[in-house]
């Protein structure tokens, strides 16, 4: 994420106003419980980038948005600049939505650390009453042991909890009265870990995974391995100790989560070398008693390039090719988890990143971050077998950015309470597109929705700086979003965000 110009620069060195009623995006993309993605809606997709790649790339002398798309309106209406509870326009938000800012970087908390940098992937949990509980993690990259200086904004925490005793990430647990739109108690859930890039749902809400984004490990100075996730539960009330869940491999994770059944899908960020993976536990209540891990592959074609050339709504068939060493021992010339489902036929990505369990609760949604033609990313479904409509698994391309205009390097997404899709920009293009609502930024960073019609639409702007948005997810009762700024190295740079407003008038 923070590096991800870096990694879309060199990857191809080494080898993300609707009417109440109109069906929303995600259950229109779906039959029954089978979850087949419907022709009308790929129709719809398949239009719009057809439309998009068609005269969309003039742009304004004035403004510098396309003349004839209108991708910088929101289907809940424009955007513009809106004050937060503090009276700062952190936020460009349609009409009559409001927000909150809180935990921003180098504020003090309830356990008396001091809010990490780097706020990255996040969940949002019921709790008790008007109060939901959040699970952020924190992507902080600075050197090993780095923690014992405060100006840098390192994850603090208890000692005994630590899995690296060097190790500067980890996740941060919030208690946010929706009511008072105020933070009641935050404190570190986990330490010692690094690069907490995103995660995702525990089997049964029953925590956080928050996974790490690097493989680095005692020849890069820390003192254990990296490259794990970690179970943060969700009613902790302190610092738990951080245990790495190794048969889920070690590899560059973004995200992993839970489906109904238990089963665990897994994004990996490794530039054009990335990987999708499946992790089936022996028991879906503890992980840590272990299970197979496996890694998507295309039938019938063996190691498929799906990072350019793909069809918006071909369905192709998907099988599983077995990881034999989940924790190989990359120091010492063991095969990568990637390479090891390369070998076997694997199909590759460019730069896996959000991961989100459909409505139906077993197919799974998930974005390459630089994939497609034009390599601004692309929305991929799986859609697992039921033995009635798909016969067999099937993978199948939904949508294609097909220039920065439309979406730009989506990172996180959501899956709205209501069926529609959020997507966290983290523009690694590096295009040098700015918006007119932010002048004197390039590169500006926004929330892109998407509901029935099939195309995507602004619906916030980042106006504070050029950090990406992450973390995007919904309280319980559907009523108030939450998402971060990654922020910068300087205090207050970035920050959570609660925002409602007028849902039902669109299809978030």
């Amino acid at each position: 994420m923070e590096t991800s110009k870096q990694a879309v620069a060199s990857d191809t060195e080494t080898q993300d106003v609707a009417e109440p009623s109109r069906r929303s995006f995600l259950r229109g993309s779906s039959l029954m419980a089978g979850a087949v993605v419907s022709g009308a809606t790929l129709a719809t997709f398949a239009a719009h980038s057809a439309r998009a790649n068609g005269n969309h790339h003039e742009k304004n002398r004035d403004h510098g948005w396309d003349n004839d798309f209108d991708g910088w309106r929101s289907e809940y209406g424009e955007v513009r600049p809106v004050p937060d509870q503090n009276g700062n326009h952190i936020l460009a938000l349609p009409k009559g939505f409001q927000y909150v800012t809180f935990s921003a970087i180098g504020d003090r908390m309830s356990d008396g650390n001091i809010v990490p940098r780097a706020h990255d992937g996040m969940t949002c949990f019921e709790w008790r009453g008007s109060v939901v509980r959040l699970i952020r993690n924190h992507e902080v990259r600075t050197g090993p042991g780095a923690f014992q200086d405060p100006s840098t904004f390192s994850m603090g925490g208890p000692a005994r909890t630590r899995y690296d005793a060097l190790g500067v990430g980890g996740t941060v647990t919030l208690d946010f009265d929706l009511k008072r739109k105020k933070v009641l108690r935050e404190f570190v859930s986990l330490n010692g870990t690094i690069v907490n890039c995103s995660g995702g749902l525990a089997w049964r809400n029953s925590g956080w995974i928050t996974s790490e984004e690097s493989v680095a490990g005692p020849a890069q100075g820390w003192g254990e391995k990296h490259g794990y996730n970690f179970l943060v539960p969700v009613m902790a009330q302190s610092a738990v100790p951080a245990v790495p869940i190794k048969w889920m491999g070690r590899f560059a994770h973004e995200a992993s989560v839970a489906d109904a059944r238990g089963y665990l899908y897994e994004t990996e960020d490794a530039g054009n070398t990335s990987g999708f993976y499946r992790a089936i536990p022996h028991r879906p209540d503890s992980l840590l008693r272990g299970g197979k891990l496996e890694m998507l592959a295309i039938k019938g074609s063996p190691q498929s390039d799906l990072t350019t050339s793909q069809n918006v709504g071909a369905r192709l068939p998907v099988e599983w090719v077995s990881i034999e060493d989940a924790d190989p021992d990359l120091e010492n010339g063991a095969l990568s988890c990637f390479r090891q489902g390369f070998d076997k036929g694997g199909a590759f990505f460019n730069r896996l990143e959000g991961v989100f369990i459909g409505l139906d609760g077993r197919s799974v949604y998930f974005v390459s971050t630089s994939g497609g033609d034009s390599r601004y990313g692309q929305l991929w479904h799986y859609i697992p077998a039921d033995g009635k409509l798909n016969k067999t698994d099937q993978l199948v391309l939904v949508f294609e950015s097909p220039n920065g205009s439309v979406l730009d390097s989506p990172d996180n997404i959501c899956i709205t309470p209501r069926g529609g899709i959020l997507f966290c920009e983290d523009d690694a293009s590096g295009d040098g597109d700015g918006h007119p609502l932010a002048p004197g930024f390039s590169d500006v960073n926004r929330l892109i929705g998407m509901g029935g019609l099939g195309e995507p639409f602004e619906f916030a702007v980042n106006l504070l700086n050029e950090s990406e948005f992450a973390g995007a997810c919904f309280s319980p009762d559907g009523s108030t979003l939450f998402v971060n700024l990654f922020g910068g190295s300087s205090a207050g740079s970035g920050m959570t965000c609660a925002i409602w407003g007028p849902w039902a008038r669109g299809p978030l």
